[in-house]
């Protein structure tokens, strides 16, 4: 009998709810959005930060807030290869991270390699073309073909790269035994050494300080970065030689990926698309007003008219990076209009 009853008085409640406009909670779990820690080196206003921001908006809309991206920016949660670090070895502490793409080099990547190879873009329009190709989702699915616990989600790009210095320098020559910041990126360590001057590695975080201290006398990034992370107030002189266009990769980890349902999944790569598109329309103009702002401020910049010179100094890191994917290497170049 009091079995019947606790039926009878469960059953009443359900109705109650229905006739209410409720549902039962049977899995409150459900109704709880997934949220996605994001990282990110440089400042949200940068343009990478400016991607950072876009993307977020773009999931948690797409998903209807079934998705929150937490956007760790500045570097709280490292360098790119300590979050790389972390990500591969399996923390669930970062989900997402935006990365260069020579920071897969040292975790076995080969095929984004190749764009990190100095020279390899003529412009930003043969850059774009590679990117909204078949070739560059060949690319992206790289880290899970080598068995990386990563994949990829889009490209970008933050601008060419572009040397600059404590002290003036208006030409290639001018590097010649000048302690010059670089990563543990083989590619950029010999790029350096085939200009003549001397690879330093330092940590992203501590570049500032070490150009305030003379352990390194410059350094590269693109232009935006460059201004964002305040280095024009150390490092007043960049030479515009453009050895490397700063392409860009968003990646996530296998166990933030096992979270999300396929309409998720499927959600954070039209959110890619959708913000890979963005960065092309905005980077032009962002990276002009950039450099207006910075000559403003006192910085010197040197154009580069011939950079045969330059291409020249790097033919045996080049030749050294493509030689084992010359065919591959060749469709990138093929790209250019």
């Amino acid at each position: 009998m009091k079995k019947l009853l606790s039926l009878a008085l469960a059953l009443i409640m359900v109705l109650c709810m229905v006739a209410c406009g409720e549902k039962p909670t049977e899995n409150p779990d459900d109704t709880q959005p997934v949220t996605l820690v994001y990282a990110e080196v440089n400042p949200l206003d940068s343009i990478v930060g400016q991607v950072a921001s876009y993307f977020k908006e773009q999931v948690e809309k797409l998903s209807n807030g079934s998705i929150i991206i937490d956007i760790q920016a500045s570097g709280v949660l490292g360098s790119e290869n300590d979050v790389l670090d972390s990500m591969i070895g399996g923390a669930t502490t970062i989900d997402i991270s935006r990365i260069s793409a020579f920071a897969l080099n040292p975790y076995g990547t080969e095929k984004s390699k190749l764009l990190t190879v100095p020279f390899t873009f003529q412009d930003r329009d043969h850059y774009w073309a590679f990117a909204n190709s078949d070739l560059a989702a060949d690319f992206l699915a790289e880290p899970q073909s080598i068995n990386l616990p990563l994949r990829g989600i889009f490209y970008g790009e933050e601008g060419f790269r572009h040397f600059f210095t404590k002290d003036p320098i208006t030409s290639m020559k001018d590097l010649a035994g000048m302690k010059l910041r670089v990563s543990t990126d083989p590619v950029m360590t010999g790029m350096v050494k085939g200009l003549g001057a001397d690879p330093t590695v330092v940590a992203f975080g501590e570049l500032y300080s070490s150009l305030q201290t003379g352990v390194c006398n410059g350094a590269e990034q693109p232009i935006a970065n460059y201004k964002s992370n305040a280095f024009n107030e150390v490092a007043p002189y960049m030479i515009l030689d453009g050895h490397t266009l700063g392409a860009i990769e968003v990646v996530i980890s296998d166990n933030a990926w096992a979270k999300l349902s396929e309409e998720q999944q499927n959600v954070i790569m039209e959110a890619g698309k959708l913000t890979q598109a963005y960065n092309a329309q905005i980077i032009a103009e962002a990276e002009a007003k950039v450099m207006d702002e910075l000559k403003a401020a006192g910085v010197t910049f040197v154009e580069v008219t011939d950079k045969a010179e330059w291409a020249n100094a790097c033919a045996d890191v080049i030749k050294e990076n493509t030689a084992d994917q010359a065919e591959l290497y060749q469709q990138i170049l093929d790209l250019a209009k």
